[in-house]
């Protein structure tokens, strides 16, 4: 599960993103306002957790221009100004709670699983292609009724292309929405291809992933014998 963590004192972020880590989310940091709003608005997270005072854009601008934008992901928004007056303007902008700071990691944790808990009910749905079917709430595929053993990458590759059926993905498309600030190297979406086109269609006549040479990736049935 993937957050955003959108800090400007680097002492929180560190405790914040180690804590959350540790309890098995992915937490992409940005210390700037201009570039955590580049972030919430090019990634695809299941939570956002975004400091009100941040230099080049405010927390409350960043609320607002995600909204905008038709963005529902789940926005917790911390501030050292524990006034009412700011949880309100949170509120109204579209924040879904408020923490005011200092705060104990334990009930940021709490937070953090009731509102991944909500959206992930909220976005659940069933991505059903021949006989692979994946449960986005539970991010779960199975093929053939039976369970596939992703990592969280892996099941993250496959949703993306599952969820652009038919369609082509560039291997640029694929790197910018998996790996997105990461120092991953050209080849990582080929070898993670390979990997789960071993665990996808491996030991089934119809492929399913299917390489569309010069251009990137796409998932639809191809039965045997198809060119």
């Amino acid at each position: 599960m993937r957050i955003l963590l959108v800090e400007d004192d680097l002492g929180i972020a560190r405790f914040v993103k180690r804590g959350l880590e540790a309890n098995g989310y992915r937490v992409d940091h940005a210390e700037h306002g201009l570039t955590g709003l580049d972030m919430a608005l090019r990634g695809e997270y299941h939570l956002i957790i975004l400091d009100i005072m941040l230099p080049g854009k405010d927390g409350f601008a960043i609320c607002e221009e995600v909204r905008r934008n038709r963005i529902s992901t789940p926005v917790l928004m911390l501030t050292a100004r524990d006034t009412v007056t700011d949880k309100v303007t949170g509120l109204d902008l579209g924040a879904d709670d408020y923490l005011p700071k200092p705060f104990d990691f334990m009930e940021l944790a709490a937070r953090v699983r009731a509102l991944t808990r909500r959206d992930r009910a909220r976005k659940s749905r069933v991505i059903q292609i021949d006989d692979l079917e994946i449960d986005t709430g539970a991010r779960v595929a199975r093929r053939a009724g039976k369970e596939l053993d992703l990592s969280a990458r892996e099941y993250e590759l496959l949703e993306a292309l599952a969820s652009h059926e038919g369609q082509v993905l560039t291997r640029q498309a694929i790197q910018d929405r998996i790996w997105q600030n990461s120092d991953a190297v050209s080849n990582v979406v080929d070898a993670f291809i390979r990997t789960l086109r071993k665990k996808v269609d491996q030991d089934h006549p119809i492929k399913l992933i299917q390489t569309i040479y010069g251009l990137g990736y796409s998932l639809r049935p191809k039965e045997p014998g198809e060119a």
